[in-house]
């Protein structure tokens, strides 16, 4: 399929977390794109900056396998490590036989399986992003909001996102100025669906369609990341 994305593309973000109005930059998350044969990998790696480390150390892996065709994942992998918690996850979707086989525990030995019913395309952590990217959010206009599903943590969720204007020559100080658009999706908050819950998305408004800014409300305080490369 065409895609708003390629092969070899690197976005990498600055994330920033407020808490009692005050900003605090907490890490980075690379994003990599790689091209393997019928798929494309794409493999996320957030970390906090060192000077946290001693208050909360992350160390996030993140991979999602996405079938080129139809752009749909078919293996999502996270290797989680936040302070001395740990948490390893492996969902393979066999979209044919309508199941997902999630592997969840402390370590992938200690994985459990899970069975999933897919009844609809359900996308991961990782896919979901670069198939909203693929969206004509734009184009469709304010008043369609297009639904997308997410399996998380076994649990599945019905969610939606819509268009909600242009913002020309935004100005990013960590990379350079974009002509935008905002697009508004609802968020899994604390895994209770809140109403007021919002995740914004400032998007390039190009064929690429690169998130440049995404800010999303926690269940403490708010946190942003915002585009520091894109290559």
């Amino acid at each position: 399929g065409d895609h708003a994305y390629g092969a070899g593309e690197r976005l990498s973000y600055r994330v920033y977390y407020n808490w009692n109005f005050v900003w605090l930059t907490a890490g980075e998350v690379h994003f990599d794109l790689r091209d393997e044969g019928e798929t494309y990998h794409i493999s996320v790696e957030g970390k906090t900056f060192a000077s946290y480390d001693w208050f909360y150390k992350v160390r996030d892996e993140y991979h999602s396998y996405i079938d080129k065709e139809t752009g749909l994942p078919n293996l999502y992998i996270r290797k989680v490590q936040q302070g001395s918690y740990r948490r390893y996850e492996r969902v393979v979707f066999d979209y044919p036989r309508k199941l997902a086989y999630s592997y969840t525990g402390k370590t992938e030995e200690s994985a459990k399986l899970t069975i999933v019913q897919l009844d609809k395309h359900y996308f991961d952590m990782v896919s979901v992003m670069y198939h909203l990217r693929n969206l004509p959010l734009k184009e469709q206009g304010k008043k369609v909001k297009t639904p997308f599903n997410v399996l998380l943590d076994d649990e599945k969720y019905e969610l939606g996102i819509r268009y909600k204007g242009e913002k020309k020559r935004h100005e990013v100080k960590e990379s350079g100025t974009y002509d935008t658009f905002e697009a508004v999706a609802d968020v899994i908050s604390g895994h209770v669906f809140d109403e007021e819950a919002r995740l914004k998305l400032w998007v390039s408004d190009d064929r690429n369609r690169v998130p440049v800014l995404i800010e999303s409300p926690l269940v403490v305080g708010s946190v942003k990341a915002i585009l520091s490369n894109y290559a």
